[in-house]
């Protein structure tokens, strides 16, 4: 099987598995919890069935508009699937979780004045690739991607050294929104390292992540993972309730500096 046909054939299956896996949350009712998550995966459902049926030309003007509207849903969205993400983890600690919204947003800030300045000295030269258009966008992806993937990786670090108890459900999906994220910064600075356009390995690499995670939401998030409580990592009883206990603590001096 060639390469082309394999992605080809990845698509279609991305497809119908983003319809299926937003409609397995909007059936058991666990959109309410994970609305991003659920807007994520109708968006991308929405993108890749232009892209398999309407735009058959990637080079075409038309499928540069799209793109240009598109993309910055994509970023948005995976924004909002971040702070939902982290939202949850500390549910029961809203002074963290205001702390964490805060640090999102200086990062991502940062992430972006960084890339646009990175962007000048192609912008001066002239350099900039196939369009102008592409080179701000990837500038900006580039910054984006960068803050969230820190972001993510603070997360699960903090998630795997403090024992808070989490639904099923919601371990789950962070680690598979933090895999996919991860392999698609890895796919982002793969191109600016080779180039834009990517080698058929890697793009096959991505596309079979994303049918992979999509595939790990639909079969593993149901309504009994919302009622199953977990922790990573374990401590005895002790341990765990004097880490939690210092956590709370904390949460309570930040709740109270917020005011």
């Amino acid at each position: 099987m060639s390469g082309a046909v394999l992605i080809k054939g990845l698509e279609l299956l991305i497809m119908p598995l983003c319809a299926l896996t937003s409609f397995k949350l909007w059936r058991t009712g666990l959109y309410r919890r994970y609305l991003a998550l659920c807007g994520y995966l109708f968006l991308n459902f929405l993108i890749y069935l232009f892209i398999l049926f309407w735009f058959t030309d990637l080079g075409s003007i038309g499928y540069l508009r799209f793109y240009v509207v598109s993309r910055p849903l994509s970023w948005l969205f995976s924004i909002l699937v971040v702070r939902e993400l982290y939202t949850l983890v500390l549910e029961r600690f809203k002074g963290l979780a205001t702390l964490g919204r805060w640090f999102q947003y200086v990062g991502l800030t940062i992430s972006l004045v960084i890339s646009g300045l990175l962007l000048l000295p192609q912008m001066r030269s002239g350099t900039l690739q196939r369009s102008p258009v592409l080179g701000f966008y990837y500038a900006i992806e580039r910054g984006v991607d960068c803050a969230l993937l820190v972001f993510l990786l603070l997360l699960l670090l903090w998630l795997s050294r403090y024992p808070v108890p989490l639904s099923r459900n919601l371990l789950i999906h962070s680690v598979v929104y933090s895999t996919l994220f991860l392999s698609g910064s890895v796919g982002l600075f793969a191109r600016a390292f080779f180039g834009f356009d990517l080698s058929r390995p890697v793009s096959t690499f991505l596309v079979g992540v994303l049918a992979g995670c999509l595939l790990a939401w639909l079969i593993c998030l149901n309504e009994r993972g919302e009622e199953v409580r977990m922790s990573v990592p374990r401590f005895g009883p002790e341990e765990e309730k004097r880490i939690l206990n210092q956590l709370e603590a904390l949460n309570s001096t930040l709740l109270r500096i917020s005011r």
